[in-house]
């Protein structure tokens, strides 16, 4: 395995959403991550192949058991890193928690919930809408008649995962100097709260109402809102520079000064709906026509579908095709020790034996 992570050892209890991404993601740079999954428990999501799943293999074993816990045991013994996503305390219950492995001082041990290890919520369910909600994210998104839930983008991979992974990325440096691990109490909830920064200095210097569709990045501005196209399709938009807004309005044909001024925000409506009318004169692949590689920021909206086929992306290779499947290949690009995907396998099990022989444990 190459990759940047290359050499770490990583055990992940299987679960859904965030803990899955996270191992992905830490796998696609190099680590050597091993998930524990319950006999017979395959594919959570009922899917025949997983793509949060890909890069690395699996051992069947029944926590519940005591041989099951003991070789779970015996290899987090010799791991650099644990990621797990159970209610607090369950682990600590099964006796593998991160007071239980002081023969492995440095490790990582990678905790994944919603409300966090601790607080008055800590033991109740949840879902990436509610981790939101409570964060203030959620009630800033969508029209101004309802909060919409973006996917699950921004709590369980953003607010979630990628804060579990960078969290991780941070213990394994400092094990690395101190010889000593720690926990890493990642909460999706925590996470949309510290991504909400900007939003939230914004609306402490006056500049972010608390109403939705009102404000420069919600959709209200009339440069920075998808508008529908002839086809049905849209486009997004979001010149929110002036030398931006003005190529905007140039290549669709918009005369700027018979436009209102830009940041007039109580002509933002007007301007909008004049806007909206000329966008629905033609077909969306038309307009991506009109605007490719102008500075007016203005690009189509493609589906799932589409993407993989777009030139930028295509050129990139922000999407490969593995087992046959296409999906995102690893990101970020590095220059010297690039991630990649991994050969693990997601049908055949490993053998414990040979993995714990290997592992030296």
């Amino acid at each position: 395995m190459s990759g940047p992570l290359s050499g770490l050892r990583i055990v992940e209890i299987a679960g859904l959403g965030p803990t899955p991404f996270t191992a992905m993601v830490l796998a696609d740079m190099g680590a050597e991550v091993v998930r524990i999954e319950r006999p017979g428990n395959r594919h959570l999501l009922g899917l025949s192949y997983d793509i949060l799943n890909r890069g690395r293999g699996f051992v069947p074993l029944d926590l519940k058991s005591g041989a099951g816990r003991g070789a779970a045991r015996r290899l987090i013994a010799r791991a650099d890193g644990l990621i797990e996503g159970l209610r607090p305390g369950v682990m600590e219950r099964l006796g593998l928690g991160p007071e239980d492995f002081p023969e492995n001082r440095r490790l990582v041990y990678g905790r994944m919930t919603g409300w966090g290890q601790s607080g008055p919520l800590a033991q109740t369910a949840g879902h990436d809408i509610n981790y939101i909600a409570l964060s203030g994210a959620l009630h800033a998104i969508g029209p101004a008649e309802r909060p919409v839930p973006p996917l699950n983008l921004v709590g369980d991979f953003g607010s979630g995962a990628m804060y579990l992974a960078f969290g991780m990325v941070c213990a394994f440096l400092e094990a690395a100097r101190t010889g000593r691990g720690q926990v890493v109490d990642a909460a999706i909830s925590d996470g949309t709260a510290h991504q909400m920064a900007m939003i939230q200095a914004m609306a402490a210097g006056g500049l972010w109402s608390q109403a939705r569709e009102a404000n420069l990045l919600d959709g209200a501005a009339p440069f920075y809102r998808c508008y529908a196209c002839k086809c049905g399709g849209f486009l997004a938009v979001g010149a929110i520079e002036p030398k931006f807004w003005a190529e905007f309005l140039r290549l669709a044909g918009i005369a700027e000064a018979a436009m209102p001024a830009q940041m007039d925000r109580d002509r933002w409506p007007e301007a909008r709906a004049r806007i909206a009318a000329r966008i629905a004169e033609r077909r969306r692949d038309d307009w991506a026509q009109v605007f490719a590689g102008s500075d007016a920021c203005a690009v189509p909206v493609l589906t799932l579908a589409e993407a993989p086929a777009h030139p930028h992306n295509a050129a990139r290779a922000t999407h490969v095709v593995h087992d046959g499947v296409v999906q995102p290949a690893p990101a970020p690009k590095l220059s010297r020790t690039p991630g990649r995907i991994g050969e693990g396998s997601q049908t055949r099990p490993l053998e414990i034996g040979a993995l714990l022989d290997r592992w030296g444990a």
